[in-house]
């Protein structure tokens, strides 16, 4: 999130019209774990029930109280003491499921490794055992650098074990990136590997470690997972993983830890300033990850195959490839590599291979299965599959379709969820078995949050206008800080809106109220007085069949104030487009938003400047259409997208 103050203009405009609808299939319905009595009982008491969810998971100690709210500053389960390792292994096996398989790795180049609850709880009582001789203490913090392998999530379970509070660094982040979050963590162990597979061969990640930890003597040790067998420089503080871990005892007596008990910080890159590390702690994120994904998701762990195509590195995989659904005694898929690799059906492959039945991942995936075409998913059987869900971005209403009906076979519910590293779990997404879901909207808030659409003043909008997400109340799984910036956190989060959480995306009410996200408020576009959401103009140039993907950005313009730019990967790949398709497009967008929403300048390009965790750099984009140098692309999965992309532009 951009620690900016968003637009102070009208609202924004609400442009995108949706007509279609899906009903919740007959027999999930009928079965579903969550029914429509769950918003009244939620509306009638929130705290109790939200008590009620706690209560799902075990305790070592009842709290005394459920909500201290001192604003901003929220206490949930007040002097409730639990372990989120006990919650998400051992209370499996102790009830006789240490048979299921916990964990269906695989790895990218076609290894793979099926663990079970009690195989699970044997290597994580050995990691907090090795830990322990290594010194890591309660509240010691551990930076986590790894590649998609299980050894990760035992290595955070561990850490959640003896109280020690876990900072993952997503692998793909640079060397001073990773310097940057153990200087502000002051972490004292390093846990990495040689390295990972990523698109068909081994990349290293030690390296980036050993210059990273090479002038920060507060790293005592790394240890290091062997996946790759890549040589490795070895030094004094360094400890092999299968000798520490791998010798240590699989007997280890977990305490209980305080609810408010720090679990991880998640680091959020921000566009300018420094990282921000956000804070959270035992019982409330636990309570909310863990109800979400039963919920949301419709979860029957008994069945069900469970696979969150997200990474570890980010929140998404914290809640909902470890916490969420471990907790949940779930079996749980995790894949090493990329969607491409070794051929563009690797995602199909895997569903068909474990019976996937619940798949989430990101609009940018999907998107891009959609641009390499129908009948790549239409191989694989894909009939396990019975909810498929979205995350991460506003998902537009033709991929939603597409997702569906490629991916779902036409009938599978779609819940595309909003929520944010700093939530910590799903806020507003459809119920499977209750909502009737709308191509592009999440719809509402599930039960027990109050998110809502408000204006400029913070008053709610009317139905079919638009404005800034707000949530109005405490909820168990938000963030408690940002790690040792209080101010920051204020300023933030609490400024905008008096008493409210702004989290710094707009939104929109349909004509039946249902909520519709439309990204980051620093992605709003002032065109002519009208405030206009980059979401609704890319859905609109989407649902055009010839393309794909598409971003816009708004570019400085004397007349109009900012104007229309438009970035596009057609279907086919194509770069060379006649004028008149690039035309036909424009008018489809007037067509379909009016005419103050037609680009005045669209490009086609062969790919868009984008994050390792998948998101648009649309900062970059306005860099280009106004001429500018562009700014820091370190983040960046491909940098030299940006000078294609630059050539293409029109001399000024």
């Amino acid at each position: 999130m951009a620690d900016s103050t968003p637009p102070s203009q009208e609202t924004l405009s609400n442009l995108l019209h949706e007509t279609r609808s899906f009903p919740p299939p007959e027999e999930l319905a009928a079965h579903a774990n969550v029914k429509a009595d769950a918003y009244e009982r939620a509306d009638e008491d929130r705290l109790a029930f939200w008590e009620e969810q706690a209560h799902r998971l075990q305790w070592e100690r009842t709290w005394d109280t459920v909500l201290d709210w001192q604003p901003p500053y929220a206490q949930w389960f007040v002097g409730g003491k639990l372990n989120a390792s006990v919650n998400c292994v051992d209370r499996h096996v102790d009830a006789g499921n240490g048979d299921r398989a916990a964990i269906q790795w695989e790895g990218e180049p076609g290894d793979s490794r099926t663990i079970t609850y009690a195989e699970l709880r044997d290597e994580v009582s050995q990691a907090a055992n090795a830990l322990t001789d290594l010194g890591v203490g309660k509240g010691d913090r551990v930076a986590i650098y790894m590649p998609m392998i299980p050894e990760t999530v035992v290595a955070m379970l561990a850490c959640a074990r003896i109280g020690a509070v876990h900072m993952v660094v997503f692998g793909g982040f640079s060397v001073d990136a990773l310097g940057q979050r153990l200087d502000d963590s002051q972490a004292k162990l390093v846990i990495t590997a040689d390295g990972g597979y990523r698109r068909g061969k081994p990349s290293s990640l030690k390296p980036a470690v050993d210059e990273a930890v090479a002038d920060r003597p507060a790293v005592e040790n790394v240890l290091v997972v062997r996946r790759t067998g890549q040589d490795v420089d070895w030094n004094e503080r360094d400890v092999w993983w299968h000798d520490a871990v791998g010798g240590a005892s699989s007997e280890h007596t977990p305490e209980g830890h305080d609810s408010e008990d720090p679990l991880y910080i998640m680091y959020t890159s921000g566009t300018t300033a420094k990282p921000k590390g956000i804070l959270h702690t035992t019982g409330g994120y636990l309570t909310q990850a863990s109800y979400t994904h039963w919920a949301v998701f419709d979860l029957k762990p008994e069945t069900d195959v469970y696979w969150c195509a997200a990474d570890i590195g980010w929140v998404t995989g914290h809640s909902y490839i470890v916490y969420g659904p471990l907790s949940n005694g779930a079996t749980v898929v995790m894949y090493e590599g990329t969607p491409d690799t070794p051929h563009k059906g690797r995602f199909w492959e895997i569903v068909e291979k474990y019976g996937v039945t619940i798949a989430y991942m990101a609009p940018t995936a999907i998107r891009t299965f959609m641009k390499w075409g129908e009948e790549i998913p239409a191989k694989y059987d894909l009939s396990s599959l019975r909810v498929i869900g979205s995350v991460g971005e506003p998902i537009n209403p033709e991929a939603y379709v597409w997702y569906r009906q490629n991916i779902g076979g036409g009938k599978t519910p779609v819940v595309d969820t909003w929520w944010q590293t700093e939530t910590g779990a799903i806020m507003v997404s459809p119920l499977p078995g209750v909502t009737s879901g709308k191509p592009g909207a999440a719809m509402g808030p599930i039960p027990g949050i109050a998110a809502d659409v408000v204006d400029e003043e913070g008053n709610s909008v009317p139905d079919g206008e638009g404005g800034f997400i707000v949530v109005r109340e405490p909820w168990p799984s938000m963030l408690r800080g940002i790690w040792g910036d209080d101010q920051r956190y204020k300023d933030t989060y609490w400024s905008r809106f008096p008493g409210l959480y702004f989290p710094g995306d707009g939104a929109k009410k349909d004509e039946d109220g249902d909520m519709w996200l439309l990204g980051r408020v620093d992605d709003v576009m002032l065109v002519s007085g009208h405030n206009i959401s980059t979401t609704e103009v890319e859905s609109a140039l989407v649902s055009h069949p010839e393309v794909a993907e598409a971003a816009v950005v708004g570019a400085a313009d004397k007349v109009t104030g900012q104007s229309i730019v438009g970035f596009v990967i057609l279907r086919g790949g194509e770069e060379s487009v006649p004028d008149e398709l690039l035309q036909e497009l424009r008018n489809h967008v007037g067509s379909s938003l009016g005419p103050i929403a037609k680009p005045a300048l669209l490009l086609a390009v062969p790919e868009l400047p984008k994050t390792r965790s998948g998101k648009i750099m649309r900062r970059l984009l306005r860099d280009i259409a106004e001429h500018r140098d562009i700014g820091d692309t370190s983040t960046l999965t491909d940098a030299s997208i940006m000078d294609v992309i630059a050539k293409q532009l029109p001399k000024k």
